[in-house]
């Protein structure tokens, strides 16, 4: 049973840390790690006395102290440490949260203690809250390269112009680890602009970047369809943040629906021609408050 119990755990975790977040995941490795902590409980008051004289082994105290470094570790987030947290693709408990409600939904990202960001996107009138569309929402630096995925839906096929920011994200990602170390000294120097950075705060925070930046979400209803569309694609609604012009409130504006150039090989967002009915009333309103 604690094997077993202990295996559930393990793979939810990784699923966890590897995959983007879903509260499902989430929830059974928080259930079962509280199981294995009874069991372990139960496997120790049953054969305590035997295991009197391990707890004196200096085995054991050294096990104690190198968990007690690993804490502070975690806990104190140094380079190192940031660096392996950044290979997840969950979103990260400590500095996002995502709220769904019966009006709509609520997203926080907060990069720094004096910077947050809040999302409320209402619901429109063909918005169901026990099917919701798919979704995501994701920020772009100046020249409209994704930065970081805030919030995505399990289901990434119906959002395919986010999937294609992703992967050029990733693409871009792989090319510069290809490089030699000395290369990516000279590259960073000589470019010295936070466009050539992958960390999300150097494009966020205000005393990291005077450009501006943008939050996007795409939504998309499954099986949408109209006179004009089989399955009506997905909507685009965009944001610019420009932290020398701060304003506390904004209004995200749609700007298009997805659409895929095959000369260029690239989606793009396609200003609504007339050919959207049903999926430009999935959202009422999507509101932006930032507390800097």
């Amino acid at each position: 049973m604690v094997a077993m119990t202990f295996t559930v755990t393990a793979v939810s975790g990784l699923l966890a840390f590897f995959q983007p977040f879903s509260i499902l995941v989430v929830g059974l490795h928080a259930l079962m790690g509280f199981v294995f902590i009874g069991l372990i409980f139960g496997h120790v008051k049953q054969n305590f006395r035997g295991m009197r004289r391990s707890f004196r082994s200096r085995y054991v105290i050294g096990a104690l102290l190198v968990t007690i470094l690993l804490v502070t570790l975690f806990l104190r987030r140094p380079k190192p440490i940031r660096m392996i947290q950044g290979l997840s693709h969950n979103v990260g408990a400590a500095l996002d949260r995502f709220e769904m409600r019966d009006s709509g939904m609520r997203y926080n990202y907060t990069p720094a203690p004096n910077y947050k960001l809040q999302l409320d996107v209402r619901a429109g009138e063909r918005y169901d809250t026990d099917t919701p569309p798919e979704i995501a929402i994701w920020l772009e630096n100046q020249s409209a390269y994704h930065i970081k995925t805030l919030h995505s839906s399990q289901s990434t096929e119906e959002l395919p112009y986010w999937s294609w920011k992703v992967e050029e994200y990733e693409n871009a990602k792989l090319e510069w680890e290809a490089l030699e170390e000395d290369e990516q000294e000279f590259h960073a120097v000589a470019g010295a602009t936070p466009n050539s950075s992958f960390d999300p705060a150097d494009y966020i925070l205000p005393e990291r970047n005077t450009e501006p930046f943008y939050l996007n979400i795409e939504v998309n209803e499954a099986n949408d369809s109209n006179e004009f569309h089989t399955d009506q694609p997905s909507v685009i609604y965009k944001v610019e943040i420009d932290n020398q012009f701060p304003k506390s409130f904004q209004v995200l504006d749609i700007v298009g629906y997805s659409k895929y150039d095959p000369d260029e090989e690239a989606w793009y967002a396609y200003y609504p021609d007339g050919t959207l009915t049903s999926s430009l009333k999935l959202i009422d309103s999507a509101l932006l408050t930032i507390e800097r």
